[in-house]
């Protein structure tokens, strides 16, 4: 499995993780599947809906502006492929709550942002199972 995303929105992602710091950030990746590659076309944002205390470590998109994701894929001819988020001075990796409250099939891309500048970047796929993800290639786009 791999996604391919274009520089500028691998920039993009970085830098909101940067702005919410030392908070998640959070958003939708649309775009289109076909197969096992996945095509980012566009990000959007979404607001971490999580209570203050806790946004520090985790996020929360509501169900309302999960809606209005849809409704903007749906009108650009696109498709929700994925989500990405930010670990504040965590690793790139999914968290025992990410497996708990992600979907099968989505991309999950997560950065890590280190004492308030951008580290490593990586994509994830929750097994069908639910019991792990597993690592997708990101392919860079210029």
């Amino acid at each position: 499995m791999a996604i391919e995303i274009s520089a500028l929105d691998i920039e993009a992602i970085r830098s909101h993780g940067e702005e919410t710091f030392p908070n998640e950030c959070c958003g939708f990746m649309l775009g289109k599947a076909n197969g096992d590659l996945r095509n980012v076309a566009e990000l959007m944002r979404a607001e971490n809906d999580r209570e203050d205390e806790a946004k520090y470590n985790r996020f929360l998109i509501t169900p309302d502006a999960f809606m209005r994701g849809e409704k903007a894929a749906r009108e650009k001819g696109l498709d929700i492929i994925g989500f990405y988020h930010s670990h504040p001075d965590a690793p790139a990796r999914p968290s025992k709550y990410d497996l708990d409250h992600a979907w099968p099939w989505y991309s999950y891309v997560i950065v890590s942002i280190k004492s308030g500048e951008a580290d490593v970047m990586t994509s994830w796929v929750l097994r069908e199972d639910r019991g792990a993800f597993g690592e997708e290639d990101i392919i860079e786009l210029s």
